[in-house]
């Protein structure tokens, strides 16, 4: 007998929810403590999670001379795509409310969202005076600021430091395992959630839910249309056209599969053959941008806090969107490799937030269409970033032979 796939079984889960919420009403929250598991075991893996995976994703870039260099400019370029596909995607959330007319706030009173400050605080903030505090507080963007220097430390060390890089990377393989085994949980946890919420307000929660996917899939389009185009246009000096054209392949085995990892093989050879990309830097860019980036799921990261924030009628200060796009920008050096990476995300953000996370229970539920769509977008960034340093080491290594023979 053929095996039930995930992505069925989370449909049946969904399907299940909403007739169990239909047919039980509100006596169906005797269901809720399979929810609450769900997001007990998602809770419990991220501080390990982000921390180890992060350590490993710095200090695997290799000698502070690759890492200053290519490794440098790679990750900078990735985290300035990053960023602004988290700004578009909160541009998007705020443009079209998709959670406007989702009325689930519990007992009548919208949840109040966490203070945050104001902007030099939250920076100021980002620096733990303790790191084990902020790992047993779960304070994620001090933890991600610990983890990025660690990560620098070790790289900075060398050989010395071989065995706290093997005891990072161990840890971050554990926490990959014990993450596909939770997510494999998926479909218990959308029930136990989401059965409960449609008993006591409805159908009428589940609506906005196509205008979610919508939203999210053409702010990815406009992303990669506009940002994409104008960073090989500028800085790759390559056709849009031709750039598209010439990743197609990686793009549609990304949108079919929704792995970002798994699609490498294909991005770097479409990259080599269609794009022209040296294998020198196509084989050191591309793993770390699958390693890394994470444009399209930075961006549904942000349409999907606004969908929480207005579904339980929270207003976000713009301090606290800039928590989010932190977050987002920061965090997405360790958790574009993981499997559920938009799960995990969006779980930092609202805990951060204090957003309900009872939301995540809709979500899920159309989160692998979106998925198609932000893996996508991952995949034709990280085609982007090796355009981009290959056209820049390219007029580096014409400049320094230039100088030579002029010397």
């Amino acid at each position: 007998m053929k095996k039930i796939g995930l992505l069925p079984q989370i449909l049946i889960a969904f399907v299940a929810a909403i007739i169990a919420g239909i047919v039980f009403g509100s006596s169906i929250s005797v269901v809720e403590p399979l929810g609450t598991l769900f997001l007990r075991l998602i809770q419990f893996i991220i501080v390990p999670l982000i921390l180890s995976s992060l350590v490993v994703g710095v200090a695997s870039t290799g000698s502070m001379k690759t890492l200053g260099r290519i490794g440098g400019k790679t990750i900078v370029y990735y985290l300035v795509t990053t960023l602004i596909a988290v700004s578009i995607g909160l541009l998007a959330g705020s443009l079209f409310s998709p959670g406007t007319g989702v009325d689930i706030s519990s007992a009548g009173e919208a949840p109040e969202a966490k203070d945050t400050g104001g902007i030099v605080d939250i920076l100021l903030n980002i620096i733990p005076t303790n790191p084990i505090e902020s790992l047993s507080s779960g304070n994620i963007l001090q933890i991600i600021f610990f983890a990025l220097f660690l990560g620098v430390g070790i790289t900075m060390v060398g050989e010395k430091a071989d065995p706290v890089y093997r005891f990072f990377d161990g840890l971050a393989e554990i926490m990959y395992k014990i993450t596909w085994v939770i997510m494999k949980l998926i479909p218990i946890g959308i029930f136990g959630l989401l059965a409960p919420i449609i008993g006591e307000y409805g159908l009428s929660v589940l609506l906005p839910l196509i205008k979610l996917v919508t939203v999210v899939a053409i702010a990815c389009i406009v992303h990669a249309v506009f940002t994409y185009s104008i960073a090989v246009k500028t800085l790759g000096k390559m056709s849009p056209l031709k750039f598209f054209k010439g990743i197609a392949p990686a793009t549609l085995v990304a949108f079919s599969t929704q792995s970002s990892s798994g699609t490498l093989p294909v991005t770097i050879q479409s990259a080599e053959d269609n794009l022209g990309v040296s294998k020198r830097i196509s084989s050191f860019v591309l793993p770390l941008g699958a390693t890394i980036n994470m444009d399209g799921t930075s961006l549904y990261l942000g349409v999907a806090t606004l969908f929480t924030a207005q579904a339980y009628g929270v207003e976000l200060s713009f301090s606290q969107l800039l928590l989010v796009v932190l977050i987002a920008t920061l965090g997405s050096i360790g958790t574009a490799g993981v499997p559920g990476a938009g799960l995990v995300m969006l779980m930092l953000v609202l805990t951060t937030l204090n957003l309900p996370l009872e939301a995540i229970a809709l979500i899920a539920g159309v989160d692998r269409f979106m998925d198609m769509f932000r893996t996508a977008t991952n995949v034709t960034g990280d085609a982007t970033g090796a355009v981009v340093i290959d056209r820049s080491e390219t007029k580096q290594d014409s400049g320094t032979n230039a100088n030579k023979a002029t010397g």
